[in-house]
Formats: C-alpha cells, structure tokens, sequence
C-alpha cells in the first residue's frame, strides 16, 4: 500500500513539475539536468554571487602553480636559446671587418696566408657564370615528329572523308561552280536545283519545295551555277541530269560530314588548325604541302629551338622555312600547323655544364696575401678590410674571446623576442608544455645549423607552431626566430631567408587546414616558395647568374626538396606530439569528430536516443559557437563525446527506453536514480581516459552538467521524505526517538547536484546551455518564434542565478544571442512542409 501511494504521489509530482518547468538539459529521467521550476525564474539577469568547488578550488590551485613555474620556464628559455644561437659572441674577434684600427699594427714576421673566404667567393662567382651546354632533347623530337606525321594523317583522313574531288567533268560544271555547289547551305541548293528544273514544274511545286526562297538569286556563283545546271540539262537527257544532281547530294552528304569532324580535335592539347581551305586543295598541293612542311619541321629540329622563344619569332621562322616548300594557297596552313606543333627542343646539357663550371672553378687560383715582417697591416683609426683581418686572424692579433657587451644585447634580444611570443599567445592560454613544446622546436633550428647543415628547420617549426597553436603564434615564432639566427649564427643570407620565408607560408596557413591531405598540399607549397625566393635571392645577389639563371636551377630544386622534406618531417611527427603533449588540432578534432570512431560508432548503436539528442545539441551548440567565435571544431567534438557515459546504462534515461518501462519507476529510490544519473559523467571519464582522448574533449564531459540540481529527483526525495515524516507522526506520536528519525531522512541538496566542476571555458557552457535547451525546444510543436524565445530564456536565466557559468567567460550579452541563435537552429529543424491530400496516398 505505502509503494501504491509512494508512486501515485511520484506522478502527481511529475505532472506539478511539467506544469511549471521552464526546461531540462535533455530527455532523460533525472531528467538530468532537471526540471526548472518557476520559481527560480526572474523578470532581469542577475549577476551571480561568488560561486566556488572543490573542483574550481583545485582548478585555481594548478593555475596559480603554473604561474609560479612560468618564470622558471621563462628563464631557462632565455638561457638555452641564448646559448645556442650565440654563437658568435663566445669567439668574436674584437678587431673585425669593418672596425677602426685602435693602433698602428705591423706583421710580427714574413707570411704568405691564403684568403679562404675571399677564394671560396671567387670560386662561386666562376660557377655561376660558367656559360650552359645546350644539347638536342631526343624524347622532344621524337614527340615533334609524332605529332607532325599524326596532324598530316588527319588532314589526309578529312580529304577522304569528303570524297573526291572534282565529283563531275568539268565540261559540265565547272570547277568554281563544284566547289560553291558542294558547300553552299541546304535550302540554297534546293533552290538552285529548283530553278534549274524550272521548265519543267510548275511554280506551286516551286513554292512547296522552297519555300524560303522565291525570288531572283543574290550572288554571282550561284547564278553561274544555275545557268550551267540550266544549260547541261538542255544537253543531256533526264536521266543523265538526275546522275548529275544525285552526284552533287552525295558529295553535299560526304562534305558536311567532313566539316562536322573539322569540330573535334585534331591534335591533343592543340587547337583546331584545319579549315574548308583544306577541302579546296588538288592532290597535288596537298602532297607538295605534306613535303614541305616534313623537310621545314627537320631543318628546324636540327637547328634546335631554345626555351622561352617567343611564339611570333618561331612563327617567322616557319614562315621563312616554308616559302619555297609548300603552295601558296597551302602556306597559310602550314605555318599554323607547324607553329603549334613545334617546341623548345634544346635542354641543359647537365653534366658537360657542371664539368665546365668546376673547370672554371679550378681555374681560379687562391688569393694568397703576402706580408714582410715588419709591414704595417693597417694603419691607426683606418676600417680593417677582409685582406687585413686575415692577417690579423693569422698572427693571433684579432683579439678573439667572448664579446660580453655583445652577448648581453644579444641575452636582451632574446628575451625580448620571448616576452612578444608570451604577448601573442596570451589570447591562446597555453600552458606549460605548450611553452615546453614551442622552445623544443625553437632550439631544433639553431642545433641543426651548428651541427653543420645548410638548411634550416623553419620550414617545419612553421608548420608545427602554426598547426598546433594557431598562425599568430606560428608567423610570430619564425618571425623572430629568423631575425635571431643571422645575428648569432654564421647562416647564409640567401638560405635563410628562403627557409623563412617557406616557414612563414606554412605557419599561416597549417592552423587553417582541416586534413591530413590538406597539410601534404601545404608542403608542396612551401617547398616551391623555399626555391622560388632562393631562386630570386640569388638572382638579385648575382649579376651574373641573372644572365644565365638556369644555371643555378640544380641548387633551386635542392631547396625545393629542403622545404618539402622539411613538411614531411613536421606532418609525420604531428600525430606524436599531439599525443605526448595532449594537443588539439582542427585536424585532430575533425578526426575525433568522424562517426566512423569505434567511440562514436558504439554510442550509436547502444545507445540510439542519446545519439540522435547528441547531434541535435551539436547543431546548437557549433551555431551558436561560430556566432560567438569561438572553437567550432572543438565544440562539435565535444559535444558528441559528453554523454558517452549513458553507455554505461542506457536505459537508465528515457530517450533509450523507446517507449518501454521506466527503469526508475521500478527503483522507486530518488537516492539511487540520482546516482545512476551522475554516474554517466564519471563512467564517461573512465571510457574517455581508456580511448585517449584529449583533456580538452574530457573537459565537456563534466563541465557540461556542472553542479547542476538533479530536481526531479531532489523533488521527489522531499516529497517522499515529508510523506515518511508525516506517516510516522501519525503511526507513533509518542516515540522518543522520532527526531532521529526523521532526520536520517534528511534530504540533502548535494547528494542530488553533480560533483562538476562547472564550465571553464566559453565551449563548455556553450554546451551546458545548448545541453539545457535541446529537450525543450524538441518538446515545442506549433510555438511562435516568441514563445520558443522566451522559454530558451527562462533556461539560460535559471543557468546563470545558479552560478554555472561564472567561469565560463560568458557575458549577458552572450547570453541573448544564444538563445536568438539556438530558436534560429530549431526553426530550421522543424520548418513548415505542406500537407499531402489524402488521395495522394491512395493507390490507383
């Protein structure tokens, strides 16, 4: 009797709460999240009241922790990259290049000291302006010559096609009059023919058979035509002029076919060149034509074609070759065809060219700078030349040792640089081994230049940085990195600033991208921006490489390479660090954001209503987050890995009863119903830390329900307990301990809230609010736009007098272009549709 009484007082409760509920999180039993009474809600937004947790408590602990560390990290950054990119400090001569000469300095005794430097430029210079070795590319000519023979051939198959030609004997129709009679329009011949006949049919079977034209003829040619058809029909009987007219159809027939095929191309990759002039050729013209152009395409080839010439200069030489080869009324068409087909057929010749270059190289003696004891080597108060430093360098009066003043400028530029990366990613909050990661892959480039290798990792570092942690961070980091390496390092100018600036393309855009594909895209990229800017470096530092810049394509394409090896290192170390330093990506969300995921794939299929309520939660939840600016890729990952602990008892909420018992009218245990509801956010850290997933997608799994009231649950407990208190009042009025009694019945709030923490970042209580509303504008069938508005409203009033969002970084002015975003997504998704007739369901 107490359960019959017990249950009949639950569903009365139930149907007071639906009365008064301004929305739940979603459509579960709790129905988690809970009901919002009226009650709760208020005319204005009201800002909360100082709202803390043990889990904030802990949150504001680590955060102070790592404050306190920053420094620490700071400091050892500043000594590290000041080591390693200071080279040049620990061992700088004090009289170098370019300085004034404190004293009067002479050789200590006779020396001749070779100019290695000064040599090695020498040397290169020879290199670069050794003249190429041009060779015939046989593959070319082969290709030349195919083409050639295929353009001739089609030309020959499009003069079969139309048949012969002359079709008749001159004595009866002369050959102009072949001609236009072949090609002229349909409805033209008609007429022509009807006039011919016109002895003999009467001018109503005129007026039928051509209708557009009646009336005397319009050009010279056809009335030549009609007058010889007209005669040669006076000559000859009827049955040799119809022979006459069925012969002029067929070649009509052949020739129309024949210029239809003139549409399609001849040659692939090559414009249509063939014209009707090539129908009007004898057979003659047309072989001499083929002739010609075969000894005009070999005298060509043989002469060779370089790269680059100029299509009207190879056109005039065509035309030159072909004047005493070809007829004239055929060299129009031969220019054409031969202009088109030929190409640059003279290519580097490779190995003879690098042989002449280090011949030249080898050439150059090196610069030897003799001094006699006692010679001066330079003069008080004059500029130390580079012959004047190797002297000094030789005889160990260059004052070598550590440049302190220099070194500390250089420990200040260091930290400078580091004080504007820290400004840059303040808007980012990273954290410590965000920082950790960023100086790893500073020092990389510094350690590889000392190590000795002509390329930089920019290239990498940009991709890396700017991938992982957006492109301000990204084009920051390379930036500074590079400003920094020619002022402590000995690196080519030319090599850097083409590695830098491949580094800079990759940190712009790789926190764009969204593949995997994408990312091998942008290392093609970067590889062609690395040798084009050296290629263009070195021409502007060279006079003469930009007479003969193909010379250095060898060291462009080895660049090239650099660059592109470079993003392929940074695309196969990617997926590690993201792991080792638990990193999110737009391309490592969009990954875990895939259905195919045996994460996601098995909430599916357990749990089939909380999946369909995840995706709706996403739609407003990545609405509302690109509306507001935030991480749209993390949002929708997020949300729909929240609630992948209901798999832990799917029919523990109702949207997974499919219309079956509820499971908690069976428990009829508010303590225990509460607890199987909570505990789908603490199974669900479980099930997210054992498939690895990032904290910044664990996160949304508690934060979403922050501390949040289970109240119909809560409700239900008090009712319970006050129907209890009052049942043992009555059964016994006398007993001692009925105090004590009533107060192990004692509802507490806490057992009934989750444990949290609450939202910590604006993704988070985007999706705690999108979580609130989803079940409530489900429920809404015919509301106005008004109605939906002002319940979404109601929900996010109550979230926020209830301090959830106090951390969150959320503003009231967020808060009302939430709910006009979120009533916006629920339009969408219940749009109106037109209502079929009955009929139209009635099979015929």
């Amino acid at each position: 009797m107490r359960q019959i009484e017990q249950l009949g007082a639950a569903r009365s409760l139930r149907q007071h709460i639906a009365k008064v509920q301004n929305g739940s999180s979603k459509a579960d039993t709790d129905r988690a999240g809970g009901p919002l009474l009226s009650r709760l809600s208020r005319p204005k937004w009201i800002l909360p009241e100082a709202f803390t947790t043990k889990f904030t408590s802990k949150t504001s602990k680590s955060s102070l922790k790592n404050q306190a560390r920053s420094p620490m990290l700071a400091l050892v950054a500043v000594v590290s990259l000041s080591s390693t990119l200071g080279h040049r400090f620990y061992n700088q001569p004090k009289l170098d290049v370019g300085t004034k000469a404190p004293q009067t300095i002479k050789a200590p005794d006779t020396a001749s000291v070779p100019d290695y430097k000064t040599t090695e430029e020498q040397r290169k210079a020879a290199r670069i302006g050794a003249v190429a070795i041009l060779m015939l590319d046989p593959a070319v000519n082969r290709q030349i010559y195919q083409e050639l023979q295929q353009f001739l051939q089609q030309g020959s198959d499009l003069r079969e096609a139309v048949g012969p030609f002359p079709f008749a004997k001159s004595s009866a129709l002369s050959l102009a009059a072949q001609v236009y009679l072949r090609g002229c329009p349909e409805w033209e011949w008609r007429s022509i023919l009807a006039q011919a006949k016109e002895k003999s049919q009467t001018s109503d079977r005129l007026s039928l058979d051509s209708p557009a034209v009646a009336g005397p003829t319009e050009n010279k040619s056809q009335q030549d035509a009609i007058a010889q058809l007209q005669a040669y029909s006076r000559s000859v009987r009827a049955e040799e002029f119809q022979s006459l007219t069925d012969s002029i159809s067929s070649a009509r027939r052949s020739y129309l076919n024949a210029v239809e095929a003139l549409e399609k191309p001849l040659v692939s990759g090559f414009p249509q060149i063939y014209d009707t002039s090539l129908f009007d050729l004898s057979d003659a013209a047309w072989q001499k034509t083929q002739t010609g152009m075969n000894r005009a395409a070999k005298r060509m080839v043989a002469q060779g074609i370089l790269q680059g010439l100029p299509k009207e200069i190879l056109k005039e030489a065509v035309k030159l070759q072909v004047a005493d080869e070809v007829p004239l009324e055929s060299q129009a068409l031969a220019v054409e065809g031969l202009t088109a087909i030929l190409q640059p057929n003279l290519v580097r010749d490779r190995e003879e060219t690098k042989q002449l270059a280090e011949l030249a190289a080898q050439k150059v003696q090196p610069v030897m700078i003799a001094v006699q004891q006692g010679e001066v080597i330079v003069a008080q108060g004059k500029d130390i030349s580079q012959q004047d430093f190797v002297l000094l360098d030789y005889f160990g009066l260059s004052r070598r040792g550590v440049n302190w003043l220099g070194l500390a400028g250089f420990v200040c530029l260091v930290a400078g640089a580091i004080a504007i990366v820290l400004l840059v990613e303040r808007h980012y909050r990273l954290r410590r081994r965000d920082h950790l990661l960023l100086l790893l892959l500073t020092l990389s480039a510094p350690v590889l230049v000392s190590l000795g290798l002509p390329w930089t990792s920019l290239p990498a570092i940009g991709i890396l940085a700017g991938g992982f942690y957006g492109s301000a961070v990204g084009v920051t980091v390379v930036g500074l990195l590079s400003a920094l390496l020619p002022i402590g390092l000995g690196v080519e100018l030319i090599h850097l600033v083409a590695s830098a600036a491949g580094g800079l393309l990759g940190a712009f855009m790789a926190g764009r991208l969204r593949s995997r594909e994408e990312l091998a895209l942008l290392g093609v990229a970067v590889g062609l921006t690395q040798g084009s800017v050296y290629l263009v470096g070195t021409l502007i530092a060279s006079a003469a490489a930009g007479a003969i810049w193909y010379v250095v394509l060898g060291t462009v394409g080895a660049q090239s390479l650099a660059g592109l090896a470079w993003s392929v290192v940074a695309i196969g170390i990617s997926p590690y660090l993201e792991h080792v330093f638990d990193l999110i990506t737009p391309i490592r969300l969009a990954e875990l954001a895939n259905p195919n995921r045996p994460l996601l794939k098995k909430l599916a299929a357990e749990t089939p209503g909380t999946f369909q309520h995840t995706l709706f939660v996403a739609s407003l939840a990545e609405a509302a987050a690109r509306e507001l600016g935030c991480n749209v890729e993390l949002v929708r990952a997020g949300t729909l890995y929240h609630d992948i602990g209901k798999m832990h008892d799917p029919l523990g909420f109702c949207e997974n009863q499919m219309g079956g018992g509820n499971k908690h009218d069976e428990i009829n245990d508010p303590w225990a119903s509460a607890e199987i509801i909570k505990k789908h956010v603490s199974e669900g850290l479980v099930m997210a830390r054992k498939h690895r997933l990032p904290k910044a997608i664990q996160a949304f799994i508690p934060e979403h329900q922050g501390t949040m009231l289970i109240a119909y649950f809560y409700h239900q407990a008090q009712q319970i307990a006050a129907k209890e208190a009052e049942d043992l009042k009555i059964a016994l009025p006398d007993a001692g301990n009925l105090k004590s009694t009533i107060e192990s019945r004692e509802v507490r709030e806490e057992d009934f809230r989750y444990d949290g923490p609450i939202p910590q970042s604006r993704e988070t209580g985007i999706l705690m609010l999108a979580d609130s509303c989803e079940a409530a504008l489900r429920s809404l069938k015919d509301a106005t736009h008004e109605e939906a508005l002002n319940m979404v409203n109601k929900i996010l009033r109550a979230r926020w007098q209830d301090n959830q969002l106090i951390d969150s970084g959320l503003t009231r002015e967020d808060m009302s272009l939430i709910a006009e975003i979120f009533v916006r997504v629920w339009e969408q998704f219940n749009h109106k549709r037109i209502a079929y007739p009955s009929a139209v369901f009635t099979p015929r």
